[in-house]
């Protein structure tokens, strides 16, 4: 047994990523589960992230050979708008189960920040199925987006495979905008795209769906003018979800992260095109890491009392003697 260490968390659509380590030094161990925590009436579930976690912390902690966990940071998707339970519960169980003494909550969309860029003012454009903006002057934050599919992500990989089945149907029925080799892209992963509305409609996972739709897209915008335009549309809004939380003075970082960003230069051209007009006074930066690493990071400044990142209760919200959990 060697110290006492942190334990972050990364909690997603496809289950929890775990690390543990001692703060100053790369995570000792680390591991993945691969069930998505609970959502309900509460909102996030608290007693089915700690079923999942604290098995899984317990065997991290015995793997690095730490004396114990003081620190906790849990980044959660949805966070800001279904984390009540998580703020009313989460840092006492923590406490009562892992020993854990100051606790620190986040948004999803906080920990990709402290992942790309650090505790220095800027921006982060976090994409995938979804999408969210969030930007810092290092006083408080602001977001844009992340309203989900119906409603906005605009420009996301469900944005893009939305508008993509949209111009495969038009092709389809004969109608104006439709795409050529859409249809035909379609119907390889989905079938006869007169079935799509009987395939989407029913499914929980819609959102999920129409995100896989987005690279056939990409791959069909160098030949495609209808593919490439749905993809500068995608950049227009995403850059415009960016300048809406940048940081307007100074000289602010500005960082993509995100799985949809894999699409390459498609997407990435228009897009960096679109932030340098939109945000000249910004400099665009590679992400340093995923909202993980983003979780470990504020383990580290918590642990040795440094975090500069602001605090707020629905994106980061800090529990020192968790026990008691009483916010700060």
């Amino acid at each position: 047994m060697t110290a006492t260490g942190y334990l972050a968390v990364d909690s997603g659509g496809s289950g929890l990523r775990v690390a543990v380590g001692v703060p100053g030094r790369e995570p000792a161990a680390q591991r993945e589960t691969r069930e998505p925590v609970r959502t309900g009436a509460r909102g996030i579930d608290p007693a089915h992230l700690m079923a999942q976690l604290a098995p899984v912390a317990a065997a991290l902690v015995a793997e690095a050979g730490l004396d114990g966990l003081g620190t906790a940071v849990v980044g959660a998707a949805g966070f800001a708008t279904l984390g009540d339970a998580l703020r009313a519960e989460l840092p006492g169980a923590l406490a009562r189960e892992l020993g854990v003494d100051t606790v620190a909550l986040a948004a999803d969309a906080v920990t990709a920040y402290a992942g790309a860029l650090g505790p220095r003012p800027g921006a982060v454009l976090a994409a995938g199925t979804g999408l969210i903006a969030i930007g810092t002057d290092l006083t408080g934050w602001r977001r844009a987006d992340g309203w989900g599919h119906l409603l906005g992500d605009s420009g996301s990989g469900a944005w893009i495979g939305r508008a993509g089945l949209e111009a495969a149907l038009r092709a389809h029925d004969g109608r104006d905008g439709g795409s050529a080799p859409l249809p035909a892209a379609a119907e390889e992963l989905f079938g006869p795209v007169r079935d799509l509305p009987g395939l989407l409609y029913p499914r929980t996972d819609r959102a999920a769906l129409l995100a896989s739709f987005a690279p056939p897209v990409a791959a069909c915008a160098a030949h495609d003018p209808v593919a490439a335009d749905i993809l500068r549309s995608a950049a227009w809004h995403m850059a415009d979800s960016v300048a809406a939380v940048c940081p307007v003075d100074g000289a602010p970082d500005v960082a993509l992260t995100g799985g949809l960003f894999k699409m390459g230069d498609p997407l990435l051209t228009p897009l960096r095109e679109e932030l340098a007009r939109r945000l000249p006074h910004a400099r665009q930066v590679p992400a340093e890491g995923d909202p993980l690493h983003g979780s470990v990071r504020i383990a580290a400044d918590l642990a040795t009392d440094r975090l500069t990142l602001p605090t707020e209760p629905a994106m980061l919200c800090v529990v020192r003697d968790a026990g008691s959990a009483t916010p700060v």
